[in-house]
């Protein structure tokens, strides 16, 4: 039997010992860690996405425990953009302040493996995919694209043409490439093409000095557009809430337009998009509408969309909406002069809509920010977009030095001012629906 005079001994210890010790010795990466990991960092930390290493076994994530440690206290990683303290989102990826000490605890203290199994992330995952299954359909360029290493930027637009038994509800959508670090941004626009012969055209179109030829080839094709969207670095998939979505026609093609960053040495890609069916028909059809540059408003941007050298500018958009809307996400892209992003709604009660502020641009980290519940945006409702730009010798990333002149235009050293809404036509009760992925 224990004497007393050492029980309280015991006790006294612990007391004075430092919290911060105690609780080290109970961080493991089966009870604590991998499931961290698993949730914030292997969906990119994984084969045959973007991330440089895999973060999905113990070993992995072991061998880089330090440099974890760091990044994640330094909210370097996970990367999440937008300043949470304007407005939440749902696919919000940030990990909470007891995560990012469990982690450092963990690190510092020899990462114990603890007891029990950890399920082997690789299987939940299907292969060539960020999402949960296997898509329905796949279409992808014949053949591969070489990307000449000559340090020239290149817009291609490929033809992907296909027929299918009937038309089909959509429920979510990917660009997928075998070479994603050599593209700018890709673009896909679904056109219902119920009897042209997609034999009579190119496969692809070289887009990058003019778009002449890519309206000959493709004009005929673009008469009845079903849906628009694309792909950009730091985005997966899009996918919709149960009965909300876009139907496939039947016939079509998708025009596939990627924008090839400059490279050095020449480089082999083939890229496409993943389809993902519904089973019953889609009661609401979600549409996307683009403000800005290449969009509604790009000639209404004030002042005037050009930024001179060696000079911090400011602009701003306002559009009045025709309609009232249900918003489900925004999309920001600016280039790589861009230095801070915002956009909020006024209603015609006055009533200020939070809808997205980026105050540290990344060109690298573009992403879709999902509300928690549908947003209700009534008819007259004004839209109002802000970006500010640093064309000067500080901007680290600048792609011209000394700077140059910049105006408004798709080209990497252009710049843009851009926001992607995706809306439905308001029903009663929207603003309490919450936007759950599948």
């Amino acid at each position: 039997m224990l004497h007393k005079g050492f029980i309280s001994f015991c006790c006294a210890l612990l007391l004075i010992l430092p919290v911060r010790y105690v609780h080290a010795q109970q961080v493991t990466w089966s009870g604590h860690i991998a499931s961290i990991i698993h949730t914030n960092c292997t969906p990119c930390h994984r084969q045959g996405e973007a991330a440089p290493f895999a973060l999905v076994t113990y070993d992995d994530v072991a061998k880089r425990a330090n440099f974890i440690k760091r990044v994640t206290e330094s909210r370097y990683m996970p990367p999440w953009k937008p300043d949470p303290h304007y407005v939440s989102f749902a696919n919000e990826r940030r990990l909470t302040e007891e995560e990012i000490k469990l982690i450092g605890e963990w690190a510092e203290n020899g990462m114990p493996k603890g007891e029990g199994t950890v399920k082997e992330i690789p299987q939940q995952y299907v292969q060539g995919t960020s999402y949960h299954r296997a898509p329905d359909l796949v279409l992808k360029m014949n053949s591969s694209y070489t990307l000449k290493g000559d340090n020239v930027e290149r817009f291609i637009v490929y033809k992907l043409p296909f027929e299918l038994p009937d038309s089909m509800a959509v429920e979510a959508i990917e660009f997928t490439s075998n070479n994603r670090k050599v593209i700018h941004h890709a673009n896909y626009e679904i056109d219902n093409v119920p009897e042209a012969d997609f034999h009579n055209t190119a496969d692809y179109v070289d887009n990058t000095t003019s778009q002449l030829d890519y309206y000959q080839q493709y004009v005929s094709y673009r008469k009845n557009m079903q849906y628009f969207g694309g792909w950009i670095p730091g985005s997966s998939y899009e996918s919709y809430p149960e009965n909300i979505g876009w139907m496939m026609p039947k016939r079509g093609v998708v025009l596939l337009s990627v924008h090839y960053a400059p490279v050095g040495k020449d480089e082999e890609v083939i890229s496409g998009v993943h389809f993902f069916f519904r089973k019953k028909p889609v009661k609401r059809i979600i549409r996307a509408t683009t403000y800005g540059s290449g969009g509604i408003g790009e000639k209404d941007i004030d002042p005037f969309f050009y930024i001179p050298a060696n000079a911090e500018k400011s602009f701003k958009l306002s559009v009045k909406l025709t309609e009232t809307q249900s918003l489900m996400y925004v999309w920001p892209h600016m280039h790589l002069l861009g230095k801070a992003f915002k956009a909020f709604a006024v209603t015609p009660d006055k009533d200020t809509v939070k809808l997205v502020s980026i105050p540290q641009w990344d060109f690298n980290w573009q992403e879709i920010y999902w509300f928690p519940k549908l947003v209700k945006l009534p008819k007259g409702t004004i839209v109002t977009i802000q970006g500010e730009y640093d064309n000067t010798v500080n901007n680290a990333v600048n792609p011209s030095f000394p700077p140059q002149l910049v105006y408004g235009a798709m080209r990497t050293k252009d710049e843009m001012l851009t926001m992607i809404m995706m809306t439905l036509s308001y029903e009663k009760g929207d603003e309490e629906q919450a936007l759950k992925r599948p």
